[in-house]
């Protein structure tokens, strides 16, 4: 006998992905505009309530990577967990910001709201969180200014060790004898990497979930809550921005063929930027099934921080995005950060 609530929830499920609004409205955490100006709109989430924690988004990625929808949010469960966590918005980049580079967040972006942050807990030193490409602009943040009030830095699936990350060896290779001129000739002409070819390139890191999806959507029409998993991250990736012509070309130059993290050699703004110089406890957080950034580039940042207090390193099941906003996130990449969290305080707590 067919189990009509099951019917009924797959008819409905199919109405709203092939004709509606999706199997779920967007719902996000409470979160309120704290101040704002060029890509740098600065939110919060919850009331003031503990210790602040800032969440900083990588580049080309919505702001909203972390609070995708109940369930997929980093930034609900800091609340949930007593923190006040707070989040950097870029927002969409036009042909008009292509001189901004790595410098224009470094020295600008995120230490302006990290003093903005420790300011509205007076003067309280600020946990970062970064996510891929938001962990390395952190980190050369904490290394290039360490007068900032930084307590503890996470950063999640960030790459280090460039050389161990399989997908960009063709082009290591070749960049090796043609320099970063067949990735950024034509971004330079146009200002950036616009918008859909970012959102298409991180479609071809997972393939056979494109490929797979009508059977996925088949198999899991009766599930609402796994649809709206994915459509969620069919979102997420739909309204990825693209990077600013500068700053392509020192990931190009400086982190894919220069491996400048493993290598101490980032040259920003004039001068060298030493990760040796970060002198705050880091946690970083790999993902077993993470092609973009494998854990074994993650890793290696146990090599680079000579200066760190403390370095900790896990590897947690997930893809990229996933160890973020996956199923399992909660009891592996969030649960590890709670507890860093936790020690980083006890730690602040005995120094007074």
């Amino acid at each position: 006998m067919l189990d009509t609530r099951r019917l009924i929830t797959s008819a409905r499920n199919a109405w709203g992905l092939s004709f509606g609004d999706g199997v779920e409205g967007r719902r996000r955490t409470p979160s309120t505009l704290i101040s704002e100006g060029p890509h740098r709109d600065l939110y919060r989430f919850g009331e003031i309530q503990g210790r602040p924690v800032l969440l900083v988004p990588p580049l080309a990625v919505p702001a909203y990577c972390y609070d995708l929808r109940p369930g997929q949010s980093l930034a609900s469960h800091l609340v949930r967990g007593g923190h006040t966590p707070y989040a950097l918005d870029y927002g969409t980049m036009q042909y008009t910001d292509r001189h901004m580079g790595f410098e224009s967040w470094i020295d600008g972006i995120i230490p302006d709201a990290i003093r903005a942050v420790s300011e509205l807990h007076d003067g309280t030193d600020v946990s970062v969180i970064g996510w891929s490409l938001g962990g390395t602009m952190t980190l050369l943040t904490a290394s290039a200014h360490s007068d900032l009030p930084i307590a503890s830095i996470t950063a999640i699936s960030t790459p280090v060790d460039y050389t161990k990350i399989p997908t960009i060896s063709p082009l290591r290779l070749i960049g090796g004898y043609t320099g970063d001129r067949p990735l950024t000739t034509a971004t330079d002409l146009i200002g950036g990497l616009p918008a859909p070819l970012v959102q298409a390139s991180y479609r071809v890191t997972a393939p056979q979930r494109e490929l797979l999806k009508p059977w996925f959507i088949a198999k899991n029409l009766h599930n609402t809550e796994t649809l709206a998993r994915m459509e969620s991250i069919d979102t997420f990736m739909a309204d990825m921005p693209g990077y600013p012509g500068r700053a392509f070309r020192q990931i190009c130059r400086q982190l894919i063929l220069g491996n400048g993290l493993y290598k101490n050699t980032i040259v920003l703004g004039g001068r060298s930027i030493d990760l040796a110089e970060l002198s705050v406890p880091v946690l970083a957080i790999g993902g077993t099934s993470d092609v973009i950034a494998p854990a074994a580039s993650v890793t290696a940042i146990r090599s680079v921080l000579t200066g760190s207090p403390s370095v900790r390193f896990e590897e947690v099941p997930g893809s990229h995005l996933g160890i973020v906003a996956g199923p399992t996130s909660e009891n592996s990449t969030w649960a590890h950060i709670d507890s860093f969290l936790k020690d980083v305080t006890q730690q602040m707590v005995t120094a007074l």
